[in-house]
This record gives structure tokens, C-alpha cells and sequence, in this order.
């Protein structure tokens, strides 16, 4: 089973984050448990994240993270890498789009079920949770629409630096990861970073300049890595 988040088309043959064939091709094979892991390990924040912008709850967006990854093992075997039939990312946009159609369109029976059931006296104590459902049938967001294209473009580009960034971690100590968070993520001035983490100024630029360039590296090699 693979495990769940711990918090928790238009065609177009360009790929922003390209996807290796090689995992494509080994997910084919639905009993290779270590690839579906890794493909979920890579995709679901970007699947999470894209349907919490198109304005769904976090329970709503897991589910979307869950159906999403059952209709790619479902059809997985119909995507070729042919740049005249879409990329990856288009297609597994394509398959995301539905999944928030989905949970919009489940809103819409429940906020109909609820109305019903509150005009019949049944259950009145269940409107409570009615808040603003009524409209859920104007938010249903477009299969064919572009303004979900663009946050999902932005959301994988964020997925591919936040891939590299654990890479990073790896071939660092956590205090000078920490150090470059502090400093460079979270903004916080070099005088006030060294107080902190109790090393010196030098200490905070060294950090910064190693970290970035490793990051660099690893965004670039992933960019490779990846047909």
C-alpha cells in the first residue's frame, strides 16, 4: 500500500519538469511496489497542493491525491512519451482536473442532499455544516480551462527545486542546512543567523554559497536525469 501524506489537459508537448521514462515504463508493471512509491513520493504534494488552490479542503485534496494515483495505475499503460500526444505532465494534469471535478461535483449532492433533507425536517442539525455549498455548483472548475494549467506549471516547478533541496540535505550537516534555511529561506540577516545558530559570520556566508551552488547542481541534474 502506498503510504498516505503525513499532513494531510490541455495538450502541449513541453514538459517544465520532465518525467524519466524509466519509472513511466516500470509503472506498467503494477506489482513493482518500489516505483509506485517513488512516484507517489514524487507527485502527490504537487497533486495536493494544485487541487488546494483550485479550492478544495485538505481532506478533499488527499482524496484527490488518492483517486488521482488510482486513475494513473488504471491507465498508465495507454500513456506513450510521444511529444505529438502530450506530455506526461499534460496528461497527468488532464488526470488531476478531473479528480477536483470530482470532489466539486460530490459537493454539489451532498449541498442538494442536505437542502432536501433540512426542507423534509430530517436531520436539521446536519445544515450546520451547509456553509456556503449551495453556490458549490458555480465553482466546479472547467476540464478545459487554462487558470489551473498555470498553477499547476508554477506547483511543479516548486516540486522539482523542493526534490533537489532534499537531495541537498543529504550531502550536508543539518546544522549548516539550517544555517542556509535560516539565512536564505527564511530571510533572516546574516548578524542574526550566525547569533542563532552560534557561529560566525563567515560560517553564514560559507553555508549560503555551498548549499546554493550543491542546490544548483542538483536542480540541473535532475533536469538530466529526467527524459
Amino acid at each position: 500500500m502506498l503510504e498516505q501524506p503525513r499532513q494531510c489537459m490541455a495538450q502541449h508537448s513541453f514538459d517544465p519538469i520532465p518525467t524519466r521514462h524509466s519509472l513511466l515504463n516500470r509503472l506498467k508493471d503494477w506489482g513493482d511496489q518500489a516505483s509506485w512509491q517513488d512516484f507517489f513520493d514524487t507527485y502527490w504534494r504537487l497533486i495536493y497542493n494544485v487541487a488546494v488552490k483550485a479550492g478544495l479542503s485538505d481532506t478533499e485534496a488527499q482524496e484527490v491525491v488518492q483517486e488521482t494515483v488510482i486513475a494513473v495505475a488504471k491507465n498508465i499503460s495507454e500513456f506513450k512519451a510521444d511529444p505529438a500526444r502530450g506530455s506526461f505532465s499534460a496528461w497527468l494534469l488532464h488526470t488531476t482536473r478531473w479528480r477536483i471535478a470530482d470532489q466539486f461535483r460530490k459537493r454539489v449532492r451532498q449541498a442538494s442532499f442536505l437542502t432536501e433533507a433540512g426542507k423534509a425536517g430530517e436531520t436539521p442539525a446536519l445544515r450546520s455544516n451547509d456553509t456556503g455549498m449551495t453556490d458549490a455548483i458555480d465553482r466546479v472548475p472547467d476540464p478545459a480551462g487554462v487558470q489551473l494549467e498555470a498553477v499547476w506549471t508554477e506547483e511543479w516547478e516548486k516540486n522539482l527545486v523542493t526534490a533537489a533541496r532534499e537531495q541537498v540535505k543529504l550531502q550536508v550537516s543539518p546544522k549548516q542546512y539550517q544555517i542556509f534555511d535560516l539565512h536564505v529561506l527564511q530571510n533572516l540577516p546574516v548578524r542574526d543567523t550566525a547569533r542563532t545558530m552560534q557561529v560566525s559570520v563567515a560560517s553564514v556566508y560559507m553555508a549560503k554559497h555551498r548549499i546554493s551552488r550543491l542546490l544548483k547542481k542538483e536542480v540541473q541534474k535532475l533536469k538530466k536525469k529526467m527524459v
